[in-house]
């Protein structure tokens, strides 16, 4: 007896208001979510804003030299402390002057020792989990949330390996990419690479060697591997032998929105994905070197990246959406190889079946 296809995701859950605000009150709120990179908080009192899951959050390094994530929002009357980035010797609520040390403890107020028990040791700014990942900052609003390395087994250590000066890199551009469409859907399509020969003929040709890629679940992480093309066929000069990963492409998709991308000749970019509604998602776009230094390498493939395959991709994407609001759909049969292979699906069936459980449990 033939076993029954597995059949794609309903449409609803890319188009139904209602699952959007299912996802940021759950998925979003217990899931590791990128914040930023830790060279934006360099020095003592260096802090930057950020918004995860409808929560407005910042990150700072203390004088003690560690970095602390918060909500960013005063304990006194709930006005926000900090707006976009900075330096502060203390955290000084603008409304009414409440004071705060680095570490989050109330330091001082005006006239509040005028109130009668008034316990100052007693008031702190609610702290989030924060995981420093060779140099990129999480955070996790669930307070019992397991460690990265439990959801995202190796991927610590194998980055390392593909990318050896990892903490010594800073970001040299981050591009903003709108995308109409849902969040999911824009990261199924980073997901797979079945349309890719059809869809990215720069990619495809001059990039990788399509017929070797594959993908592979690891705990949480989507772990792409490839083959880099024929070297007289690259668009840009790599060394072979500058490190033992150089001739390959490998990707690290962290679910549900953060992937490190690891281009042949150990070229670092991120992909990180911020669902706005159940129709728009933001892609931030970066891409680093050792010490945030100019490389034209790495100018000119960001460049041919965001005219080729990000330009490409973004028509795709906002077609699917489009799609998925014709009442002519039917959810098909995934493609699922048991060699699986470039031609295969079986990445997008673990996705999907995330994706399910965070909205059906």
């Amino acid at each position: 007896m033939l076993a029954e296809p597995v059949i794609s995701l309903e449409a609803r859950y890319y188009r139904d208001p209602e699952i959007f605000r299912v996802e940021q009150q759950g998925l979003l709120a217990r899931t590791w979510q990128f914040a930023g990179h830790a060279s934006q908080v360099e020095k003592p009192g260096d802090y930057f804003s950020f918004s995860i899951a409808g929560e407005s959050l910042f990150c700072i390094r203390g004088k003690d030299n560690k970095i602390r994530a918060y909500y960013n929002v005063c304990q006194h009357r709930a006005h926000e402390l900090v707006k976009g980035e900075g330096n502060a010797k203390l955290l000084v609520c603008p409304y009414h002057a409440w004071t705060y040390e680095l570490t989050g403890e109330l330091r001082s107020g005006p006239n509040v020792n005028s109130v009668p028990g008034f316990d100052r040791s007693k008031i702190c700014l609610s702290e989030v989990a924060l995981d420093n990942f060779n140099g990129f900052l999480f955070v996790n609003l669930d307070t019992d949330a397991k460690p990265m390395d439990e959801w995202f087994p190796k991927a610590r250590e194998e980055l390392a390996e593909w990318v050896p000066d990892i903490n010594r890199l800073k970001p040299v551009e981050w591009v903003e990419i709108p995308e109409k469409c849902n969040w999911k859907v824009s990261v199924e399509n980073y997901s797979e690479c079945y349309h890719c020969s059809l869809n990215h003929p720069t990619f495809a040709t001059g990039v990788i060697k399509p017929e070797t890629y594959d993908i592979q679940p690891q705990g949480h992480v989507l772990r792409h591997t490839t083959e880099c093309q024929n070297l007289d066929a690259m668009t840009y000069p790599i060394d072979l032998s500058s490190n033992e990963h150089a001739g390959g492409y490998s990707s690290w998709f962290l679910w549900p929105m953060f992937s490190f991308q690891v281009y042949p000749g150990n070229v670092l970019n991120t992909y990180h994905w911020r669902a706005i509604d159940s129709d728009h998602v933001v892609v931030w776009r970066g891409w680093y070197t050792v010490g945030g230094k100019p490389s034209d390498v790495v100018k000119n493939l960001s460049i041919q990246d965001r005219e080729t395959t990000v330009e490409e991709d973004v028509h795709l994407v906002e077609s699917v959406q489009r799609g998925l609001k014709s009442r002519g759909y039917r959810p098909g049969p995934l493609v699922l190889d048991p060699k699986c292979g470039v031609n295969s699906e079986h990445s997008i069936k673990a996705l999907q079946q995330w994706m399910r459980e965070a909205v059906d449990g």
